[in-house]
């Protein structure tokens, strides 16, 4: 039986089109990073051509995949499989012809290499590149199409015109990133303009004010008391102004990666670093476009909860749980420790972490009790 290539049975296929790439081009307008738009694409690409899996990566100059996201797989599973692909096998071959692939079965063709033990058995293969010009953005593939028969030439030219429309979306998606880091960076110079300005300033007066302190303590012991006073006063002033200073530095990462991702690299590089196990979890809908101070009071907070945990509670295991249901954001970080007298607990940072909860328009409610380990929950409106 001829493949559908007629007018009548394209239309559909070019409004389905349309409907995905759309999908991805609001990925970045709601300020999604790169990797999210990614899973965009990808998800979308797998439900316009009905295949069961679906993977876009995008290569560096090392031979591998600065980024790697696939459709139909799931965490067990990549974490049997091991590491991202590198640029070998069908996908190095794409990536060096950048044309479109299709086979009925990959394994068949003699590009194809191996497979890690834990992989799924792909068959009929669908890929093209992403291209910006004459440049490989990245590839995008699709195997095991649900409807029997394989991927249709049809459906190559759907899948080929969706990967020039994303890559109108994945350029978006890289320069706004580019546009947030150059904004942080600007932001931090200036912040550390201020710092040298106005700080500096009052530690070198400060500095001069002792100095007289002590030359007057035996001829006018009064006078010195009122400059030792002074010395306190601007001693607590520059502290006011360093830690405003701190308040206005936005982690980088949350900019590059969102509070999601951002919090799961760091229980996923404390858990490495510490003999504890630290477990990150997160459930509800996507944060998207979250204010700064929310992002910030809530990264601080968990920061803040996970090193009082790790070096006072003798903890075996540490649990970070982050949930959205709009319009409340609610941070849990719990652990199996020794806990603490609550009445005494005033220097486990508790009073910066209550700062931070009313700064967001949020509230900190603190669980412990000797014995029973700790459970630290802030609230935030969305």
């Amino acid at each position: 039986m001829p493949e559908e290539t007629t007018e009548t049975a394209a239309a559909p296929g070019r409004d389905a089109v349309l409907h995905a790439v759309s999908s991805a081009v609001l990925a970045v307008t709601r300020h999604l990073s790169v990797r999210e738009v990614l899973q965009v694409i990808v998800r979308s690409a797998a439900r316009l051509l009905d295949a069961r899996y679906a993977a876009l990566g995008v290569p560096d100059d090392q031979g591998a995949f600065a980024e790697f996201v696939a459709e139909g797989i799931t965490d067990e599973q990549w974490e049997a499989i091991g590491p991202t692909p590198r640029q070998h096998g069908m996908l190095g071959a794409m990536l060096r012809e950048g044309a479109p692939v299709r086979l009925p079965d990959i394994r068949r063709d003699p590009r194809f290499e191996y497979w890690p033990r834990a992989h799924p058995v792909l068959k009929d293969f669908l890929g093209v590149p992403i291209r910006d010009g004459e440049q490989v953005l990245g590839i995008i593939f699709l195997s095991n199409k649900r409807v029997p028969g394989g991927f249709t030439a049809a459906d190559e030219e759907l899948l080929t015109m969706f990967a020039a429309h994303a890559a109108i979306a994945l350029i978006n998606a890289r320069l706004y990133e580019r546009g947030r880091e150059l904004t942080v960076i600007e932001e931090r110079t200036r912040v550390a303009r201020d710092l040298h300005d106005s700080v500096s300033q009052k530690l070198f007066s400060l500095r001069l004010t002792a100095r007289a302190a002590v030359s007057l303590m035996r001829s006018d012991p009064e006078r010195a008391a009122r400059e030792i006073e002074q010395v306190e006063r601007m001693a607590g002033e520059a502290l006011a102004e360093l830690r405003a200073v701190i308040v206005e530095l936005r982690p980088a990462e949350l900019d590059r990666h969102g509070l999601v991702e951002t919090l799961r690299k760091h229980a996923d590089l404390l858990g490495r670093l510490h003999p504890v196990s630290v477990a990150f979890t997160f459930a509800g809908d996507e944060p998207g476009d979250l204010p700064a101070l929310t992002e910030i009071a809530v990264f601080r907070v968990a920061q803040e909860a996970l090193h009082n945990a790790l070096r006072h509670a003798a903890a075996e295991s540490i649990a970070v749980r982050l949930s959205h249901d709009p319009p409340r954001l609610v941070l849990e970080v719990s652990d199996d420790g020794k806990g603490f007298d609550e009445t005494g607990g005033r220097g486990l940072g508790l009073a910066s972490m209550n700062e931070r909860a009313e700064a967001a328009g949020g509230s900190l409610a603190v669980d412990s009790r000797p014995g029973h380990g700790t459970m630290i929950r802030l609230e935030v409106p969305t």
